[in-house]
Formats: C-alpha cells, structure tokens, sequence
C-alpha cells in the first residue's frame, strides 16, 4: 500500500485499539486502580518494568506487589518500616526477585522523601529541543543507581539506550504517563516530556508488523530499531507518534504479519 493507504490502515487500527475495553487485560490496568497521582507512577513504574511474558501472569504478581504494599503504594513507600520490607522476601516474577523490588523501592523512598512526582527523574536530563527521550532514559538509569550497594542483576531490570537497549518497558512507561487523548487509556499526567519525544515501545509483536508493512527494515530489536520505527510514524503524526503503538500491537495479537 503507498504512504496515503497506510496512514489510513493505521489510523483505523489505532481507534479500534485505543479502547478503555483494552485496559483490563493489559499490565495499565494495575496503575489504573489508583487515582492518587504518585500511586499511580508507581504502580505503573512497577507495572512496566515487570511487562515481560504472559500478560495475565503479569498482572496477577504486580497485583500482587501493589497488595503487599497495603495496596497503597507510596504511603508505602514514604513511610514503611525496615520490618515492614520482609513481607518481600520470596517474590519473584520471571527473573526480576525480592532484591531487585527492595533496591528500587529503596530508590523511591529517597526519590520521593524529596520529590513530589517520579516525572522529574526522567525529565531532568532531557531538553525540550531534543527529538527523542534518548536522554532522559539514560539519565532515568543514571538516577536510580546512584544508590550503593547496587546489585549487577538489579541492573538489568532498568534499560539504558546508551548500551543499545531499545528500552521496550520504559518507553511504554513513558507513554502511559505523557500521552493524553480521550479514549482513558493513558493517563497524560506528566507534562515536562512532550509526546512527540516518545519513542514507540518495540517489541516482538509491533517489530513484526513493522517490518510487513515497510516501517522498518531493520531485524534486531535495539534502540537504532525503535527509534527509526518512530521516526518512520512521524510522517503520519508528528506530534503523537507513539499512538500508532496500539495499531501496531493489535494488528501483532490478530496475527498480522505472522
């Protein structure tokens, strides 16, 4: 299809994606059982870096985590006890353990016990002419291990585009918090990081029919391949790229592609 067909193709998609039907099975509907704008960063910040694997398992152990932290999560954070912290010991998801959780609940409870919102540890490193959240991602990674000790595998649960990475979990992130519309699906409290920085989560499903549909030719799934998948969508909105992440998605789930 030429460029005028495709335009039309993804916008179709993105309204029949970008749906609040879309919330309940996804890992956002653990960030949306807050209405509190901190419990939500949280629950959010949670929800995305443990996106990995089968979406139900996914949301069964953030809710999980949201529960052992009184389902209250940043008068959690800002004011539990050290006993209060063995009520970890044990949780696991995929390859993420109770070190990794108590390390970065460690690093929200200093961010926070000084900052009213998680929004600037992503923005402070970010200027309002650069083109992508490049960063303010690495500055993200540069902040939450400025904490010692820091364990090696702990390290691998927050992404950094400067090692490549294509930062899948986080940029999701960014979109759950910076995009804005009116479907209810993401939520657009943070305002310092302009939607068109975002760069489109990448993975195996949207790289998939990107590359069908002539978006990307690049295989490896990298932050080179994320960011020129983005650039590619900015031809059809330059200011909100990222929205076409959800017709990307869906046409991935209905095997488009494949």
């Amino acid at each position: 299809m030429d460029k005028r067909q495709l335009h039309t193709f993804l916008e179709e998609w993105y309204h029949k994606t970008n749906q609040d039907v879309f919330i309940a099975s996804d890992p956002i509907c653990i960030p949306h059982r807050f209405k509190k704008k901190q419990d939500i960063e949280i629950a959010g910040f949670f929800a995305a870096i443990m996106a990995w694997g089968n979406r139900a398992t996914i949301i069964n152990k953030c809710s999980l985590l949201m529960q052992l932290m009184d389902d209250s999560p940043h008068d959690f954070i800002r004011n539990a006890l050290d006993t209060d912290m063995k009520r970890f010991e044990g949780f696991a998801h995929r390859t993420m353990n109770d070190t990794d959780v108590l390390y970065l609940i460690e690093f929200l409870r200093q961010w926070y016990s000084q900052h009213e919102s998680l929004e600037l540890a992503f923005s402070q490193k970010l200027k309002p002419q650069d083109e992508t959240v490049y960063s303010g991602l690495s500055g993200f990674y540069d902040q939450v291990f400025s904490i010692e000790p820091v364990s090696v595998r702990t390290q691998k649960h927050i992404a950094n585009p400067v090692k490549g990475s294509a930062c899948k979990r986080l940029n999701m992130y960014l979109r759950w918090m910076v995009r804005q519309d009116n479907s209810g699906v993401d939520f657009g409290i943070w305002k310092t990081i302009k939607p068109s920085q975002l760069v489109c989560p990448l993975d195996v499903h949207v790289q998939r029919v990107a590359l069908k549909l002539g978006l990307l030719n690049r295989k490896q799934s990298d932050w080179t391949a994320a960011a020129t998948l983005t650039k590619a969508l900015k031809e059809f909105d330059s200011d909100d790229p990222v929205k076409y992440d959800y017709a990307l998605f869906g046409l991935g789930l209905s095997g488009f592609g494949a």
